[in-house]
């Protein structure tokens, strides 16, 4: 039988690893919001799965919250395994090795970014006091990943990065209801799920039927042909 010291003891242990984790799923989206090379955000992206899959995993076992496993798994297959895979041939096939520059400088984007972050703990504070989960702690850098990655979508020109950043902020959001609910329930998780599949793969064919019309991703040179 485990005494309540050495409960107390495990407790502690895993929520520090949980918040380990969720402080690297903050770096992540710091490094995702400043990298310029679209491969290198695909491979930051399949991190960040990686991350908010153990750190998923490990409430799981800790809070015998087993329906999450199935959410460890979709994270794995979809966000780890095929998405960045389908993205690593998309970026071969349409020969996007670079993202042109964002639409604000790298220095006023980075510190947008801090000003967001400051922003969100202190929108997370009074939620997070009244979450009844042990996550709750993490619920502010959760909600910084979400923005984080939302002001990447709209300060990128191109139309590749824009999806990646879409889903990120996706990953924030369930990061969010696993720090305040343990998560969403499985029906809603696999409808996610699937959504986002098929909405990969559509944007796939559209991104190829945009170059070959087009013959650029870059969201401005569209505008300038359209004005023309």
């Amino acid at each position: 039988m485990i005494s309540t010291g050495a409960s107390g003891m495990i407790s502690g242990w895993y929520l520090q690893i949980v918040n380990l984790l969720a402080a690297l799923l903050l770096l992540i989206s710091f490094a995702m919001l400043a990298q310029r090379r679209v491969a290198g955000l695909i491979s930051l992206f399949a991190w960040q799965g990686a991350a908010l899959a153990v750190s998923t995993a490990i409430v799981a076992v800790f809070t015998a919250q087993w329906h999450l496993l199935y959410s460890v798994a979709l994270t794995l297959l979809l966000k780890v395994m095929i998405i960045p895979w389908f993205f690593y041939r998309l970026v071969r096939k349409l020969g996007m090795s670079r993202d042109v520059e964002p639409l604000l400088n790298h220095s006023l984007t980075m510190l947008t970014g801090i000003v967001l972050v400051i922003f969100a703990f202190n929108l997370a504070l009074p939620i997070s006091q009244m979450a009844g989960t042990v996550m709750r702690s993490t619920l502010g850098i959760a909600m910084a990943c979400v923005l984080l990655s939302f002001l990447m979508m709209i300060t990128r020109t191109k139309a590749l990065p824009q999806v990646i950043g879409f889903m990120a902020m996706e990953n924030g959001i369930f990061f969010a209801a696993t720090s305040a609910t343990y998560g969403m329930p499985l029906v809603v998780e696999l409808g996610v799920a699937l959504d986002v599949l098929v909405g990969v793969f559509v944007l796939g064919i559209f991104f190829f039927q945009i170059r070959e019309t087009f013959e650029s991703m870059d969201l401005r040179q569209m505008e300038k042909r359209k004005e023309h």
